[in-house]
């Protein structure tokens, strides 16, 4: 079956390149905003030889991890304070479901003001992008778990903590670890925009400076990359999620 799989994937893969190939050779639009695809593949020798293309990726996944790590270490306990403590649920959880309306790319001048240019301003700016989303996901979650479980571990004579340690925990990060690899997309979004800002490194400065010089050959090399990336990081994470969370997979 996973030989099926994979047939299917090459195959898909190989249609997607014929039509593409295709709409080229017919000129039904123009080569500088469709190039062909081999020079799509033939950019990466000059991206990596010219643009440092290597580091520009090391440095984009450095931004997308440390901003994360911090998003996560974050929202996670907090969710729990919001999530477990009715009153402080009482008092904030209206301005927590509000802030998902700004849109986040307006606050970015904010995070210039508080945290300059440099590389510090580009993770928080991530790490709050990654939060505001985070934050009302890990109270959902808290409230989804099964009251059956809670009914039994006091019966037991459990604690309030103990409940917490034993089943409100587990629970909630088994699931939340879910909406943590769905965020990977999101997080590569905002990423982009804070690479913007002085364009110091980075993916999303690479394919800005690239569109400003008309390399489109370039721009669909480096658009590519970061399909690959996301996937690789989905497969990480799932890989993590199977060894840590292995009930789920049962």
């Amino acid at each position: 079956m996973k030989s099926f799989k994979y047939l299917y994937i090459i195959g898909g893969c190989l249609i997607i390149l014929a039509v593409w190939q295709l709409i080229c050779l017919t000129g039904l639009v123009s080569p500088l905003l469709l190039p062909y695809p081999y020079r799509v593949f033939y950019s990466y020798v000059e991206l990596s030889t010219e643009d440092y293309l290597l580091f520009n990726i090391i440095y984009s996944l450095k931004l997308n991890i440390l901003g994360y790590i911090q998003a996560v270490a974050i929202a996670i306990p907090l969710g729990f304070v919001l999530g477990l403590i009715p009153p402080v649920r009482k008092l904030f959880s209206r301005y927590v479901d509000a802030i998902r309306y700004i849109p986040l790319t307006a606050t970015i001048g904010l995070f210039i003001a508080w945290f300059g240019i440099e590389d510090t301003m580009k993770i928080q700016f991530l790490a709050f992008g990654i939060f505001v989303f985070l934050l009302p996901t890990v109270v959902q979650r808290i409230d989804e778990v099964e009251s059956v479980y809670i009914d039994t571990v006091y019966t037991l004579g459990a604690s309030k903590w103990q409940t917490i340690c034993t089943v409100h925990f587990p629970s909630v990060i088994s699931r939340v670890s879910d909406d943590i690899r769905v965020l990977v997309a999101i997080s590569w979004t905002y990423l982009i925009v804070a690479e913007l800002v002085n364009k110091t490194g980075g993916l999303g400065a690479l394919v800005y400076t690239s569109a400003r010089q008309s390399r489109i050959d370039k721009v669909f090399a480096i658009l590519l990359l970061f399909v690959i990336i996301g996937i690789i990081q989905d497969k990480m994470f799932m890989f993590l999620d199977k060894k840590l969370f292995k009930h789920k997979y049962i």
